[in-house]
């Protein structure tokens, strides 16, 4: 069975176009193609482009690298590794998009997988650790933004991200002022159990959040929140009322 492939090509000036640049490219691949029983099933043509351009301005690459990730092709044809690129950083950086689709690149001139890391090749090994370098870079300053961004919502809100707690969703807000009334201790007696409070609350028909019965550790963790957003609050307001008093 052939192995399939695509092939391709590129000239750098829109006067050779028209040349024997794609014949002559097109019939090395082919003859390769046909030594190594290699079935070519598209071919790119990039127009015009510069040896030095980088990816986003090579629409034939670019479409080629799109089309490779869902037919199935693990293999790209090119006359040499010039035809891919002539700058070396760029060479690698397009090569690099191969990598991780696991496509070969073959130079048809020498039958070299360029794609292939060649550790051999000092300038070639920095610029892909400068790339790696650089990549983990921008991963790091994505994760360090996004989490001033939480920060900021926190220290705003007092709750970015996770499950919200009892009472902010809608309708929550009136059960928990319920609880806290039944809490609440009155002049003469003694305050209501976390237990009782619960029978009074299923007795009242008053859900939880999934629809179920209250516990008396389900109400327990309702008051104890409230509590903690209640001295929030109070600190808060001293805060802000020294911010206004200072000269």
């Amino acid at each position: 069975m052939a192995t399939k492939a695509v092939s391709y090509l590129r000239v750098s000036g829109k006067g050779q176009v028209g040349g024997d640049g794609f014949p002559r490219q097109r019939d090395a691949v082919a003859k390769y193609a046909k030594r190594n029983r290699i079935e070519i099933v598209g071919e790119y043509e990039e127009r015009g482009v510069s040896g030095t351009n980088e990816l986003e301005d090579r629409p034939s690459l670019a479409a080629l690298l799109g089309q490779i990730e869902s037919n199935g092709v693990r293999m790209v044809l090119v006359e040499n590794a010039g035809r891919l690129a002539r700058d070396l950083m760029v060479s690698e950086v397009i090569l690099q998009e191969f990598r991780k689709l696991d496509v070969a690149v073959i130079a048809v001139d020498n039958g070299t997988d360029l794609a292939i890391e060649d550790d051999s090749n000092p300038t070639a090994t920095l610029i892909r650790q400068v790339l790696g370098a650089v990549s983990q870079f921008e991963k790091t300053v994505i994760v360090l933004k996004l989490r001033a961004a939480r920060q900021r919502i926190r220290t705003k809100t007092g709750k970015c991200e996770g499950r919200k707690a009892y009472g902010e969703k809608p309708g929550e807000s009136e059960i928990v002022a319920r609880i806290k009334e039944l809490r609440r201790k009155p002049v003469k007696g003694d305050r209501l159990s976390y237990a009782a409070i619960a029978e009074r609350l299923n007795a009242e028909k008053l859900p939880t959040r999934q629809g179920s019965q209250w516990q008396p550790s389900t109400v327990q963790n309702v008051c104890k929140r409230s509590k903690r957003l209640s001295v929030k609050r109070i600190f808060s307001t001293i805060r802000a009322t020294r911010r206004t008093d200072a000269p």
